[in-house]
């Protein structure tokens, strides 16, 4: 073989190799199964637990809470505990400033395959929905909801199974489709 020749192959070899390792993703970038939002929801910034929604103008503190609880029974939720957070901070003699509260939901047809390949997952249950007022930009209060992310409380485990994630991720879903809908005053 020629040495003009042979160098050429030996560069194109090099340039074939070094292409290669650019088209492979690096084996430490993992893949994270999230929550899938609905037409006309806002994304989900993979970087926070929480995913906020502002409740539709019109909707009220208890048209929020009476869809919340409605539509989450509808799809197979219990509402286990209500955590009045506002009442207990004005018995303390302190103003709350608006509505603050966590409601918890639960289905353990989705949630079971998270706990048995991961226990420690409990820590997390049950799943938590806060609504809360806050002032706007004009320094009205707005009433918002907000969704502790089980996909994101699953970074939490190590090395989480593909069962735990899928049903992290199906989890998530189901309660972003609860939440946009209470927003909403869907019932």
């Amino acid at each position: 073989m020629k040495p003009a020749i042979a160098k050429f192959t030996l560069i194109y070899l090099l340039l074939c190799a070094l292409s290669a390792c650019t088209l492979a993703p690096p084996a430490s970038v993992k893949h994270e199964l999230i929550g899938q939002v609905s037409e006309g929801m806002p994304p989900i910034d993979r970087n926070t637990a929480i995913y906020e929604l502002a409740v539709r103008d019109g909707v009220t503190y208890q048209d929020l809470t009476d869809s919340l609880k409605s539509i989450a029974v509808g799809m197979n939720f219990v509402n286990p505990a209500n955590f009045p957070i506002a009442e207990h901070i004005k018995n303390r003699g302190i103003d709350p400033q608006g509505v603050k509260e966590v409601q918890s939901f639960c289905n353990l047809s989705l949630g079971t395959d998270i706990f048995l390949d991961h226990p420690e997952f409990l820590v997390f249950a049950p799943c938590r929905i806060a609504i809360y007022e806050k002032p706007n930009a004009m320094h009205k209060l707005k009433l918002f909801i907000a969704l502790a992310r089980p996909s994101y409380d699953l970074r939490s485990i190590k090395n989480p199974t593909l069962r735990a994630q899928k049903a992290a991720q199906e989890l998530e879903t189901s309660l972003l489709k609860i939440i946009y809908k209470a927003s909403q005053g869907d019932i």
